[in-house]
């Protein structure tokens, strides 16, 4: 996992919008996020993430065959945030695409890797969650602008004859939904409104009328994870720890009641990062596992929900395949990859640059050799 340094309290969103440290809590469980820096970007924050994740799994960014990252705050719309990254690994061999499901999106990210793995295409990938989702919100908005943070968490799949891993995934969605939660961007139907939307919506801007959203993920929430559970023929009693999309405290709260499973059995760290979207689960995960919340063989599960709407559930058993013993020099040779691409994007920027410049003088050359050749052709004493 990578979150920025810049901590964000409620007390701070205080002074910008009409709340309290009691108001927040008591309605989200959120008591502080973070925010990226200016020079913090959803790319650079998954960068850290998938470089911490191939630490761990004693990978070189040579060996991954697919870069996917869940996001709904890419810096762009097109390269992806998963290209830049896999440049900047120097994953050579690796293809990479962004996966725009919202809060959603890792669970969805996940199973397309795995799906993948398992047809045989590619044999590794990393995962990646991450975002900045402090670009895009109207800070003046305190429906929306007390709710979220920045960050991003990351995990690696790789084939393996062990069983385990992602035993079922319950991808869903209902686009009747999508006017409960958006960002109206480029291409938007009601863009030649200059700079608001109706019912108020901004332009890049998120809009949530939390009241629906919140019982959608009420409903949408223990529905899935029977679902995806009976696909992976387990029950709840075989779940060691569930961990959800850190949205709303009272939400978790309620899916405990609908489960029958007692709140701690799930996974919170809400209070520390707010709401961060497709980067909320990793970010839980990562922390689960430092705190030996998780261990090899455990059943855990995966949910998350939001716009579009959409929902996803999945059932993983942890554990790593496994490995021969971690090599000695595999932390210089990431090291080293990491600065060649540095050096490559470098010199095939300056290599276009000067195959640009010189494009530009040819022409220039050209017309003047028919200037000369039409001043030599006059007689002129």
């Amino acid at each position: 996992m990578a979150v920025p340094e810049k901590v964000l309290t409620n007390d701070d969103l205080a002074a910008i919008v009409e709340t309290t440290d009691e108001w927040i809590v008591t309605r989200t469980g959120i008591r502080e996020r973070r925010i990226a820096s200016e020079r913090e970007t959803t790319a650079t924050l998954g960068l850290k993430a998938a470089q911490r994740a191939l630490e761990i799994a004693d990978m070189l960014p040579a060996d991954l065959d697919m870069v996917i990252v869940a996001t709904s705050t890419p810096e762009n719309i097109f390269p992806s945030a998963a290209s830049l990254i896999q440049a900047w690994l120097g994953a050579n061999k690796a293809g990479a695409f962004d996966l725009s499901a919202a809060c959603s999106g890792f669970v969805y990210a996940v199973n397309m890797a795995a799906q993948a793995i398992r047809s045989g295409s590619i044999k590794t990938a990393v995962v990646i969650g991450a975002e900045t989702m402090s670009r895009i919100l109207d800070w003046q908005d305190r429906g929306t602008c007390i709710l979220f943070g920045d960050g991003a968490g990351a995990v690696v799949l790789r084939a393996s004859g062990t069983p385990g891993g992602v035993l079922s995934a319950v991808l869903r969605s209902d686009g009747t939904g999508g006017d409960l939660l958006g960002i109206p961007t480029v291409g938007s139907l009601d863009m030649h409104v200059p700079d608001t939307l109706p019912n108020g919506h901004k332009l890049h801007k998120m809009h949530m009328n939390g009241s629906e959203v919140f019982k959608f993920a009420t409903r949408v929430i223990a529905e899935s994870v029977h679902q995806a559970l009976e696909m992976a023929n387990l029950s709840v009693r075989d779940v060691k720890l569930i961990v959800p999309h850190q949205a709303n405290t009272r939400i978790i709260q309620a899916a405990a009641r609908a489960l029958k499973l007692d709140e701690s059995l799930f996974m919170l760290n809400l209070d520390k990062y707010g709401n961060t979207s497709s980067a909320s689960i990793p970010i839980a995960l990562c922390e689960a596992v430092q705190q030996g919340k998780v261990q090899d063989g455990d059943h855990l599960v995966f949910v998350g929900f939001g716009g579009g709407l959409t929902w996803a559930s999945m059932v993983v058993q942890w554990g790593a395949p496994e490995q021969e013993e971690r090599q000695r020099f595999n932390r210089q040779r990431r090291q080293l990859s990491y600065v060649g691409a540095y050096w490559r994007g470098r010199l095939a920027r300056l290599s276009r640059q000067v195959a640009e410049a010189i494009a530009r003088i040819r022409p220039e050359r050209g017309r003047m050799s028919r200037l000369r050749r039409r001043l030599d052709s006059y007689d002129i004493e």
